[in-house]
């Protein structure tokens, strides 16, 4: 298992990188694979930061990764009160094409095979789940 806090600064999504190289490493994961993994987390990381924790330093944002034989299993935690995910914008509107946001959930559920979203008491989680 592979687990990283971040404050609640963008800057802070730099860590991923390092934590994605290593988790690649150690499991013999395909190049291919972890530049999705690079992509969602940072994705995920940056809207719990933003969106769900409003950019309020004194909260954090919690990032576990596991790894089985068949998936790669990510989860990122905020304290934010979270979202309804099928509520969202469809970015590939014409009406949206323009925007500045509202793409990060369409990458992650385009990348990976599984995700999911739950509110939780003390904040919300996103659930990415990548087959090998």
């Amino acid at each position: 298992m592979y687990e990283l806090d971040c404050k609640s600064d963008p800057k802070e999504v730099r860590k991923i990188e390092a934590v994605i190289k290593k988790l690649g490493r150690e499991n013999h994961i395909a190049q291919e694979q972890c530049y999705k993994l690079l992509i969602v987390c940072t994705e995920a990381v940056n809207n719990a930061i933003i969106h769900g924790n409003k950019l309020d330093e004194k909260k954090t944002v919690h990032i576990k990764c596991l790894v089985n034989a068949h998936n790669i299993t990510i989860t990122v935690k905020d304290h934010g009160p979270g979202f309804e995910a099928k509520k969202l914008p469809n970015p590939i509107e014409e009406k949206n094409l323009l925007k500045e946001s509202g793409r990060g959930v369409f990458l992650i559920r385009s990348l990976m095979d599984d995700v999911k979203f739950k509110k939780l008491k003390d904040g919300s989680l996103i659930k990415m789940t990548l087959k090998r």
